[in-house]
Formats: C-alpha cells, sequence, structure tokens
C-alpha cells in the first residue's frame, strides 16, 4: 500500500510541481475556453444567416446566388476533417496572422456555422406557417416576422441539439495542437514527452474535458428547464 502512494506521489510532483508544470495545464485549459467561446459565437451568426437565407429560398425562390453559395460551404464544411480544415487555414489562408489562437477559433467557428446551419434551418421549418401568417397579418414585414416571431420560437425548440454541438465542439478543440496552439491535449501532451509518464497527465486531460463537459450540459438543462416553466407560464 505504501508503494502505491509513494509512486501516486512521485507522480503528482513529476507531472504537476517540478518545473512549475502546472502552469501548462493552466494554459492550456485557458486556451481551450477561448477557443470554444469564440467559436461558439462565430458559429451561432455563421449558422443562422446561412439558415435564414436556406429558409427565404425554400420558401419563396429568392437569395438563388446565396442559397448556392450557402449550399457550397455547407458541403465543403461538412464534408472535410475539422484537422485538415485548420490545418489549410493555419499554414495556407491566414499565414498573415500571427496569433494561432485567433486562427483556430475562426477554424472552428466556420466549421462549427456548418452544423449549426442545418440545426437552426431544422428549428425554424419546425415553427407552424401559421405563425409567419400571423405575424404579416399584424403588419409586420417578412424581415420582422422572422426575427421577432419566428426565431424566438425556434430557438427554444433547437436548444438540446445545439448544445449537444456545444459540447462536440468543445471536444474537437483537442486537435487545435495540430496548429501547434497550446490548448489541453497539448500541454498533457508536452507533460507526458518531458516526464516520459503518462498516466496523470493524459488522465488529468481526460478529467478537465470530462468536468467541462458536464459543466456545460448542466447549464443547458437548466436553461432548458427556465424555457419549459415559462411556456408553461
Amino acid at each position: 500500500m505504501q508503494s502505491v502512494i509513494d509512486w501516486l506521489v512521485r507522480q503528482f510532483n513529476i507531472t504537476f510541481i517540478v518545473d512549475n508544470r502546472y502552469k501548462l495545464f493552466i494554459t492550456g485549459i485557458k486556451n481551450t475556453l477561448t477557443i470554444v467561446f469564440g467559436a461558439v459565437i462565430i458559429g451561432v451568426i455563421i449558422g443562422a444567416a446561412v439558415a435564414i437565407v436556406r429558409v427565404y429560398h425554400a420558401r419563396s425562390g429568392r437569395m438563388k446566388f446565396l442559397n448556392g453559395i450557402c449550399g457550397a460551404y455547407l458541403a465543403a464544411f461538412r464534408g472535410t476533417p475539422i484537422t485538415v480544415q485548420l490545418l489549410i487555414m493555419y499554414y495556407i489562408i491566414f499565414t498573415f496572422i500571427q496569433n494561432g489562437i485567433v486562427i483556430s477559433i475562426i477554424a472552428f467557428g466556420i466549421n462549427s456555422g456548418a452544423y449549426v446551419a442545418e440545426i437552426v434551418r431544422a428549428g425554424i421549418m419546425s415553427v407552424d406557417a401559421g405563425q409567419t401568417e400571423a405575424g404579416r397579418s399584424l403588419g409586420l414585414s417578412e424581415n420582422k416576422t422572422m426575427y421577432l416571431i419566428v426565431l424566438p420560437q425556434a430557438v427554444k425548440n433547437i436548444l438540446p441539439t445545439l448544445g449537444n454541438e456545444v459540447v462536440a465542439m468543445l471536444k474537437e478543440t483537442s486537435v487545435a495542437g495540430y496548429a501547434t496552439i497550446k490548448d489541453l491535449t497539448r500541454a498533457g501532451e508536452n507533460v507526458r514527452i518531458a516526464t516520459a509518464e503518462p498516466y496523470f497527465s493524459l488522465f488529468f486531460v481526460a478529467l478537465v474535458y470530462f468536468t467541462m463537459v458536464w459543466i456545460v450540459t448542466k447549464l443547458l438543462k437548466r436553461v432548458e428547464r427556465r424555457l419549459a416553466k415559462s411556456d408553461r407560464g
């Protein structure tokens, strides 16, 4: 028993204490959360815009050119791996940007937008057409009807699926290290290489990801419950 305790203490020390390696993990966690937060904002903005264009085209036949661009965007970013997209943006498209975190935010945001677009589009289409007709009968323009009546109802419908996309993207950011970003996974890998001991570093990385996913899931469920209460109220 004592030998096991000694081993655990040794592993803890060389993983976190020696050379202040815990700072690598702190930096990795900060960078990961920064990438996720920025990418979520970009993804929601792009996704909502693309979804609206595709819905307008489906219902009215207008915006044919924009709908074609949106269709190509969805096909390209849903049909290729995020790792490849990240490397292309880092080494080819955004070479003029010196900050790898910014490039990662853009890459993950654009990728996420392709999935959010389909989620939002499905949410908009799930809203009864009578809601749009009611808005127009009240004198609201097509745009105001969409933003004031349809979208708020669509958000309630898509929130669980949108939450799953956020969780998926949080885990996908673990490949940011391919673009030399010092994210959480890269921090664990650097410590593993420095110590030649994979146990504590890799299990700690897994635990942190699990904790972040658990927190995000709990927060989303709380929001869902509040929205459900407001509907009943």
